[in-house]
């Protein structure tokens, strides 16, 4: 089943067009990519897919309009920059979001995440004292804490330890296996090897091209290859 359905999304900043005619389509239990460098527009879709910006275009959550509650619902929202409360602790922020969404029997699975990051010692720290590793784990855990069957992470990786990173990894693999659907926007094509289903290779507000994985082994070469070459290279918007 579509999960997410984004239908020719067009933003701009005044003059300045961030995503030019952006097209998505990715089923439940697909982990999917926004690969490009720097500047190609890869925030800016996933701020119109969660619904922070108005956008020219259309997109569906789960078969419902994405700025309406019952799609709110379901979606989770991982942020470059971690937006951390300085005055709350790194428990008092765990259950804000459990009551903002009215979570019920969450606290098993609080303390587990909250283990599972290392940041159980770290319960009474406030988000002020954390270190940007620390901040970006705790976004993590706030994330996942109402078990979206929709997940969006921007560049989750840049400032994780290496335990941290291969933790995520396993939290990419663990949700699309019990269906839900993984949104990814990295600029480090090595960072999810051997977990994307689709790449979307964007270059200047655009897709350029839409990598399938079961594809790639009749097309004799690599997504590295096919990145290189297209955002290094004239960029041709293509299915490979």
């Amino acid at each position: 089943m579509v999960m997410l359905e984004v239908v020719h999304v067009t933003k701009r900043y005044r003059r300045v067009l961030a995503n030019d005619d952006i097209n998505l389509t990715i089923e439940d239990g697909r982990i999917g990519v926004l690969l490009g460098p720097n500047g190609a527009g890869k925030s800016t879709i996933i701020k119109c897919i969660m619904g922070f910006l108005k956008y020219q275009g259309q997109i569906q959550v789960n078969g419902l309009e994405n700025k309406s509650i019952e799609a709110k619902k379901i979606m989770g929202y991982i942020p470059e920059i971690p937006s951390l409360y300085p005055n709350l602790t790194v428990d008092e922020h765990m259950e804000f979001i459990a009551r903002a969404y009215k979570l019920k029997d969450y606290k098993a699975y609080k303390d587990a995440l909250l283990e599972r990051f290392d940041l159980t010692d770290k319960k009474k720290k406030f988000g002020d004292e954390l270190s940007k590793g620390m901040q970006q784990k705790l976004s993590i855990c706030c994330g996942l804490l109402p078990k979206p069957r929709l997940v969006l992470f921007d560049e989750p990786m840049i400032g994780l330890d290496p335990h941290a990173i291969k933790e995520l990894k396993k939290v990419f693999e663990e949700l699309r296996d019990s269906g839900c659907m993984v949104l990814v926007s990295t600029h480090m094509i090595d960072s999810m090897e051997e977990l994307w289903d689709t790449t979307y290779i964007m270059k200047q507000g655009r897709v350029a091209a839409v990598v399938e994985r079961e594809n790639l082994k009749d097309n004799n070469k690599s997504l590295e290859d096919i990145f290189f070459e297209i955002t290094e290279g004239a960029a041709l918007e293509r299915e490979v």
